[in-house]
């Protein structure tokens, strides 16, 4: 999907040439030099990217900046260029305008339909690989005088992009299910809410803002594709769906008055240039003012100095000295904008790992991995404890972990009877399965049973984070059944009574997901989880009443689960919460007991009596949109159960 009008696709799916009109305006080799450094600039200056593009979408933009110092040399220091040159670095241009287009569209387009459309957009990012890769073989090196390192740095780049048109990227498998399900006219789960939130929550579509944006993204892709096509249907479908589940009016995108271009643009989150470093592109976090009056990010123009360079890389002047003033008030700014626009600046360390010390980061990681199989217990401990630690940094830090073998030693470290050597051994396994990848190798190795043997013998932080982890794994549906037969959920429930505030939402969390599997729901309900989720509902401090409401909406579904809910006790606190809750407290509680009454008339005898007719009343005018439904729903069957008049 292509903002602004432009026509989606662009000619450029078959890998044919795109059509460059505005080739006309370069008029010198140096007016075609700059064109490109600011499309670099440009799109250095994305703020982010929709999350199903996001990887692919900072790999381009970081191989487009390593040729910058390219341009750099044949701009200023290198000869006259040719007119073979010229057709060269023209040939270049287009294909980099192609791969701005391709960024745009990930940073502004329909988080929908690029989810939706994930395989597509892989071909074009494929197809922009292979068109740079072509457009770098031929341009003449020797002939525009470029230094022996900058050539090495574009070869290397051409290696990698070479790999990456050969590479087949592991699908999110449960992001490809869900929106299978959500989109499915026949699949049963097609509006279950669980998969509907968690589907919103993996494409940042989970606040009203965010729908607010989507809904302007969805209007420009209904007016730059078919209105009627099925693709676009199938998104606005999914659009009023996440609308539901905020309680957001659904109305018609299609229908919906044209959004002004100016507001169109106004939401995609570009970083301001005067924050960029002029060296890295990368926003600053240590800015300081060099003696030429520029301003660098410190490390970046340390280390231009240490490289014996005594010029101002920007302006190219001679500098009177190499002292650094600190640029305190662009630093605030920075700061200002930063929480304005809820965008996180880089840490330090990840700014050093990815300034040329990944082989050390290898090396250290595949050292502590040695270090986890030691004889020496304080070696074993220290070594374990780093590795939770560096676990939590990244992504690609958690899939080097993995990679350097460290998941079966981590496994077996769950076994030890030290208590700390355990607690930091599960919350590794924990940081580790949130790459998707990592969740299928900890499930290989066995690592279910004893995560659950620590969740029912360990610490009290050792079983919290037990807890989280099996829900981790358990978004695996073979793992719900795995954690179940295990004997996993008894623990669980032990947790969510017994727990403190963290255990207790760790444990409703797990247990949530694993109640989405029917055949759980009558463990769930032998290992006795009504009454501390009843307690839950009664202590509304703790925070989780809607967590609660949502796993008793579950078992409701089930023939043991209503017989154990069903109680005069418990429809006096639905009614309670049907009275006094927050909207979404009111919501799910109105879908309970319509579940409950729908299958036992007494149920809706009983919240009358309790006064729910006057609160149902209420909800069905002024609930949330899937309140109001479902309260106009439970009125209609008190009627028909001749209840109400």
């Amino acid at each position: 999907m292509v903002m602004d009008g432009e026509r989606d696709g662009d000619g450029e799916e078959g890998g044919g040439e795109i059509n460059m009109e505005e080739e006309s305006g370069t008029n010198t080799p140096v007016d075609l030099v700059d064109e490109i450094v600011s499309v670099i600039e440009y799109v250095a200056r994305l703020g982010d990217f929709r999350t199903t593009q996001r990887k692919e979408c900072y790999n381009l933009v970081r191989r487009m900046k390593i040729l910058l110092p390219f341009f750099d040399e044949i701009r200023y220091l290198g000869s006259p260029i040719t007119e073979n040159g010229t057709a060269c670095l023209s040939k270049l241009k287009k294909v980099l305008r192609l791969a701005k287009k391709l960024l745009k569209t990930c940073n502004e387009g329909s988080k929908i339909y690029l989810a939706l459309e994930s395989e597509a957009m892989m071909i074009k990012f494929h197809t922009v690989y292979e068109k740079l890769c072509q457009a770098l073989n031929e341009l003449p090196f020797d002939e525009l005088e470029v230094s022996v390192e900058v050539r090495e740095q574009i070869e290397l780049m051409q290696r990698q992009l070479n790999r990456a048109r050969r590479r087949t990227d592991t699908q999110d498998i449960e992001l490809a299910v869900d929106l299978m399900a959500v989109s499915s006219k026949t699949d049963e789960r097609n509006a279950d809410i669980a998969i509907i939130e968690r589907l919103a929550k993996k494409l940042d579509l989970h606040t009203v803002e965010d729908l607010k944006i989507e809904t302007i993204a969805v209007k420009n892709l209904a007016n730059a594709r078919a209105q009627t096509s099925e693709s676009t249907q199938q998104v606005i479908e999914l659009l009023n769906k996440f609308k539901q589940i905020l309680g957001m009016e659904v109305t018609n995108v299609l229908d919906d008055p044209v959004m002004p271009k100016m507001l169109v643009k106004s939401h995609s989150l570009v970083i301001p240039h005067e924050f960029l470093c002029p060296i890295t592109l990368e926003i600053m976090t240590d800015p300081v003012i060099v003696a030429s009056g520029q301003t660098y990010e410190r490390a970046s123009i340390e280390k231009w100095f240490d490289s014996n360079h005594r010029t101002c890389p920007k302006t190219r002047q001679t500098l009177a000295h190499l002292s650094l003033a600190p640029n305190y008030a662009l630093k605030n700014l920075i700061t200002q904008w930063c929480e304005k626009n809820n965008f996180k600046l880089p840490k330090k360390e990840d700014l050093a790992s990815s300034d040329g010390s990944s082989v050390e980061h290898k090396e250290e990681i595949s050292y502590l991995v040695e270090e986890l199989s030691s004889s020496q217990l304080e070696v074993q401990r220290k070594a374990v404890k780093d590795i939770r630690m560096l676990s939590k940094e990244n992504p690609e830090t958690r899939v080097l972990i993995a990679k350097s073998g460290a998941i079966p030693s981590l496994v077996q470290l769950l076994f030890y009877p030290d208590s700390k050597i355990q607690e930091h051994a599960v919350t590794a396994l924990l940081n580790l399965s949130i790459d998707e990848s990592n969740k299928k190798l900890i499930t290989n190795e066995q690592a279910i049973p004893a995560i659950i043997e620590v969740l029912q013998k360990g610490s009290m932080e050792s079983r919290e984070n037990s807890a989280a982890a099996l829900f981790s794994l358990s978004m695996l549906d073979e793992n719900k059944v795995t954690i179940a037969l295990e004997n996993g959920i008894p623990p669980l429930v032990d947790l969510l009574q017994n727990g403190t505030i963290r255990g207790k939402r760790d444990a409703v969390t797990a247990l949530f997901n694993l109640s989405l599997n029917h055949a759980n729901k009558a463990m769930a309900i032998e290992a006795g989880i009504v009454q501390p989720l009843l307690l839950l509902l009664e202590d509304k401090k703790l925070g989780m009443v809607d967590e609660a409401l949502s796993i008793l909406l579950l078992l409701a579904t089930h023939p043991e689960g209503r017989h154990e809910i069903g109680q005069l006790s418990f429809i006096a606190i639905l009614v309670d919460i049907m009275k006094n809750g927050t909207p979404k407290n009111k919501e799910c509680a109105t879908s309970v007991l319509l579940e409950l009454s729908s299958n036992n008339s007494s149920h809706i005898l009983a919240s009358l009596q309790f006064g729910v007719y006057e609160h149902l009343t209420e909800i069905s005018q002024s609930g949330t949109n899937r309140a109001q439904r479902k309260a106009n729903a439970l009125l209609q069957l008190m009627s028909k159960s001749e209840q109400i008049p």
